[in-house]
């Protein structure tokens, strides 16, 4: 179906992000996007089980990838 994968592409990034990945690029490695991966999914399956609105889900995973995202840049600025 057309929509399939619809908004799969804010779990990926977002667990690319968690998993270490720098939004600026150079940093990262495969086993850091797996984990962040495992964090995303058990995080949306742990919503689902709980019957979270997917209007919510969505906001919980956009205000997961901007945290991680202000992380990485506050990270850099120290370093």
């Amino acid at each position: 179906s057309p929509s399939a994968g619809n908004i799969a592409e804010l779990d990926a990034i977002a667990a690319c992000v968690i998993g270490g990945t720098s939004l600026a690029g150079g940093v990262g490695s495969v086993a850091g996007a797996v984990m962040g991966a495992f964090i995303m999914a058990s995080l949306d399956n742990g919503m689902s089980m709980m019957d979270v609105p997917t209007f919510w889900q969505y906001i919980v995973k956009g205000a997961i990838l901007l945290l991680a995202g202000w992380m990485d840049s506050a990270t850099k600025r120290r370093s």
